[in-house]
């Protein structure tokens, strides 16, 4: 295998770029994400001008981004989502929301979608408006409290209790307010403080989608000796936390090289060096969306790789854990907990001939399972539910010759 695959723009700066191009009033956004989240997002935020009803389906993103910015901008109507968005919590949020005076309850389940807004803009106290919100939980909530935080009179203090997750998102998220004109600095005992002003229009051009990079990272790394790809758009100085693939496969037997003048990234097979991956267990907290894609290579090449901070992938597009477990077994592998928030990779006999991989309405699961098909014939349930991030999968895949049934 080898070739150029064009990547996705980043869904996580694309989302977070609407809606600080939106809270700014202004601003060019360049090489934006095509994913179905993104396009979603960017529909809400005209729509909400013109409609009481918006459904933000499967996006987790865009239900949390949306939920805080309908609250600072008054507007009066419901927030819908598919079945499953109605079965994701989002009620540290509402509550953070409703701490800063939005008029939000809930139309169905209590703390959960669909949430009903009465079009009362926040009205926190006088000054600086202060939250305590604990880090275990998902950094999208932390992330949309900070991006109205300039908009609030008296700006906003956001405390971080107890141990912080998905970090890398909270500092994506920092910079890029930052690159709208807002001032957000850390504060003492794990704070955030973000100053009153607002935003100011800015231009910014989104880098490539580190997570759809791992796919090919796990390409590579099944493939038959001496296969490489070239990724465009990826920076040697990212934001997205997900660029730490680039160690995690460097164990797992593939370099990588980044090209001049900001080109992208270089992927070449080496011998496989997973000894330093096996010391301890790999903590994904700060990058849960790799966690699949690892643990198929892993049970792939026989490595028994442990897995820490996989706790947020029970509330994903599935409990993504059980999904994980049920499709290596079809493998002959598996990923049992073996001591508390502890997996364990134990490939026994993996093999590959024609299983079909359940998807589970995640598009991760497709791509994670996807690169497998190095390996021999392999079919995926439900190959469209790629759109949600990388609806061009499919295709980059057969330009370099990697056909699925």
């Amino acid at each position: 295998m080898a070739g150029t695959a064009n990547l996705p723009a980043s869904k996580s700066e694309s989302n977070r770029a609407l809606l600080l191009q939106r809270l700014a009033g202004g601003g060019h956004l360049t090489h934006l994400s095509e994913a179905n989240d993104t396009v979603l997002m960017e529909r809400l935020l005209t729509q909400a001008a013109t409609t009481d009803l918006l459904d933000a389906e499967d996006a987790g993103t865009v239900m949390r981004f949306m939920t805080a910015y309908l609250a600072v901008t008054g507007w009066r109507g419901t927030l819908t989502g598919a079945a499953r968005m109605k079965q994701r919590p989002i009620a540290i949020l509402v509550e953070g929301l409703q701490a800063l005076g939005a008029d939000i309850s809930y139309a169905e389940k209590e703390g959960y979608p669909p949430l009903h807004f009465e079009g009362r803009a926040l009205t926190p106290a006088a000054g600086q408006a202060e939250l305590r919100v604990r880090g275990d939980i998902s950094s999208q909530y932390i992330s949309a409290l900070l991006m109205i935080g300039p908009t609030l009179p008296g700006g906003l203090r956001l405390r971080l209790t107890g141990e912080i997750g998905s970090r890398p998102y909270i500092d994506m998220t920092l910079n890029l307010m930052r690159h709208f004109g807002a001032t957000a600095e850390a504060g003492p005992e794990e704070s955030v403080v973000v100053q009153p002003g607002g935003y100011r229009p800015a231009d910014y051009e989104v880098e490539g989608d580190w997570s759809a990079a791992s796919y090919w990272y796990a390409l590579v790394a099944l493939a038959p000796a001496g296969s490489a790809i070239t990724l465009p758009k990826l920076r040697p100085v990212s934001w997205q936390g997900d660029h730490v693939i680039q160690y995690i496969m460097k164990g797992l037997g593939v370099a990588t090289e980044f090209l001049p003048a900001g080109a992208g990234v270089h992927l070449t097979q080496v011998p496989l060096a997973p000894a330093e991956l096996l010391t301890q267990p790999f903590d994904f907290t700060d990058c849960p969306d790799l966690a699949q894609t690892v643990a198929v290579v892993a049970a792939a090449l026989g490595v028994p790789l442990r897995l820490a901070g996989l706790h947020s992938l029970r509330i994903k597009e599935t409990d993504r854990i059980a999904a994980i477990q049920a499709e290596l077994r079809k493998l002959g592998a598996d990923m049992p907990e073996v001591a508390p928030g502890i997996f364990e990779i134990q490939s026994t006999d993996f093999q590959v001939g024609n299983q079909e991989i359940a998807t589970y309405e995640d598009h991760r699961m497709a791509m994670a399972f996807a690169p497998l098909a190095m390996r021999g014939p392999l079919r995926v349930q439900h190959p469209q539910v790629v759109r949600k991030s990388y609806p061009s999968f499919w295709h980059e895949l057969a330009r370099v010759g990697v056909v699925l049934p």
